[in-house]
């Protein structure tokens, strides 16, 4: 099979921006290049963009948009449609793309990384196709128009899940659009492009800008013809785009940090709910901002709740991300590498118990940037462990004498993205899940529902994605008196 790399350089896109319909050389010389976390080789070079790319893409979406916002929504649909069928076509040649440049285990890039983001495109469509963009309110009519030209800025941990999330409630809603992807992950957004392209989407309706933070995300938050711009980041990212995009008052959309609970009542089935608990601690490696990493523990089972956890741990197979046999990658890039493994040195410091894991790389793989999946316990809330986020397969296991101290240590911290709630008396699991403060909450570990609004609290961010709530984010409401 055609490797990714050979594929967009046989395409000629490897070097290239999409803008206005067109594949377009750099007009400036500085590049980016892609790591192999499993290697730690670079495999790639391509351009980073500068504000020249960023006013031709604006531009382009700004003239795009008088058309696209007026096109029919079952025209809109079609295109959609279009997208979601050309992904899927190429689902293994994206799948081998994230395991190269971000390092997700083969398997997991094709059976989650991959799917749930063509899911994506697919509730957009079906939203589309129902969504009342005129509602009747005695003789005023309540439209919802698109808001405009929308720059959208994505991560390196679910770098296509999280394209998919924006792009397509964004087209769906009638916007235009620039895509920054992360400059760590640049290559499957090219992909990306490729099946926009060949959907037949209008010339101008996206654009994809590859570059930095400082230069090219910057310069889309203060554009003053971008009209809203939405980032899903580290908290920090957050704060920075949104300080730079307040003086043109344009909409800002965050999805940021978090350090999410799992709340273990005392009545739950203690080996489902901690060895599924380690799974969803540790899916992409941790690397998922609402990865449920403080698992919160009645202390009369602390000892029982550890030795499942460590049984689960012991299960992971950490190695090469394009063997089958693997079933957690490499960490996505060497500053997550070089973060997780001094959080790790953190916990050992601050006095927590190691149950499993540690510090140092598994055994047998000397080169790479892998990491032993690390699971503490005795923690105590205060510790930079359970308050931080690390971003990567660490867990700490915190122990509660009342399910009132459970709660409170659940909403001790300043992020409120995600939560889950164990137990066996459905009852009492409602009542916990509504006392904590968080946007989503999992009770006793529901299938994804991609319908589900996803976003935080506190320094989580503001804003939702998925569903109707995350086509309402690129929607203007208008009022019109009199029109009935």
């Amino acid at each position: 099979m055609i490797t990714p790399l050979e594929h967009l350089s046989r395409n000629g896109h490897l070097d290239k921006f999409f803008i206005d319909g067109q594949w377009v050389e750099p007009s400036g010389t500085a590049k980016g290049v892609v790591v192999n976390p499993a290697t730690e080789e670079v495999v790639s070079q391509f351009p980073l963009g500068n504000g020249e790319e960023v006013d031709a893409a604006v531009a382009a979406a700004r003239r795009a948009f008088a058309t696209w916002s007026r096109t029919p929504p079952e025209e809109r649909a079609r295109l959609l449609d279009r997208l979601q069928a050309l992904l899927e076509t190429r689902i293994e040649l994206l799948a081998q793309c994230l395991a190269i440049e971000m390092g997700a285990a083969i398997g997991y890039a094709r059976t989650a990384q991959v799917p749930l983001a063509i899911a994506h495109v697919k509730v957009a469509r079906d939203v589309l196709t129902t969504f009342p963009f005129v509602e009747q309110r005695g003789h005023t009519a309540v439209a919802h128009e698109p808001i405009g030209v929308c720059a959208l800025i994505t991560p390196w941990n679910w770098p296509l899940y999280q394209i998919t999330a924006k792009v397509a409630p964004a087209l769906a809603a009638g916007c235009t659009v620039v895509l920054k992807p992360s400059q760590l992950s640049p290559l499957d957004a090219l992909l990306f492009a490729e099946a926009i392209e060949e959907a037949g989407f209008p010339a101008g309706v996206f654009n994809l800008v590859n570059g930095d933070g400082p230069c090219v995300g910057a310069g889309l938050a203060a554009h003053p013809d971008v009209d809203m711009i939405s980032i899903t980041g580290s908290t920090r990212a957050g704060v920075a785009v949104a300080q730079a995009a307040a003086p043109t008052v344009k909409r800002v959309a965050q999805e940021l940090g978090g350090k999410s609970p799992n709340v273990i009542l005392p009545d739950a089935d203690l080996d489902r709910a901690v060895s599924l608990g380690i799974a969803a601690a540790f899916r992409n490696l941790g690397q998922s901002c609402s990865a449920p990493t403080r698992m919160i523990v009645p202390r009369a089972r602390l000892s029982e709740i550890e030795a499942i956890a460590k049984g689960a741990a012991a299960q992971i197979v950490v190695g090469d991300p394009l063997s089958e046999a693997t079933t957690h990658g490499a960490i996505a890039n060497r500053a997550q590498f070089d973060r997780i493994r001094t959080m790790i040195g953190v916990g050992i410091s601050e006095g927590a118990k190691l149950v499993a894991g540690g510090t140092g790389r598994p055994g047998g793989l000397n080169v790479g940037l892998y990491v032993k999946p690390t699971i503490f316990s005795e923690v105590r809330t205060g510790m930079r462990i359970a308050q931080e986020e690390i971003f990567g397969p660490v867990l700490c296991i915190i122990p509660y004498e009342t399910v009132e101290e459970a709660v409170t240590i659940a909403n001790d911290t300043v992020y409120g993205l995600g939560a889950h709630v164990q137990g066996t008396d459905i009852d009492v699991v409602k009542d916990v899940a509504s006392r904590i403060r968080a946007g989503q909450v999992h009770l006793n570990y529901p299938a994804w529902d991609p319908h589900a609004p996803f976003g935080g609290f506190k320094q989580s961010g503001n804003g939702r994605e998925y569903g109707i709530e995350g086509m309402l984010e690129y929607l203007e409401v208008k009022s019109i008196l009199g029109y009935f």
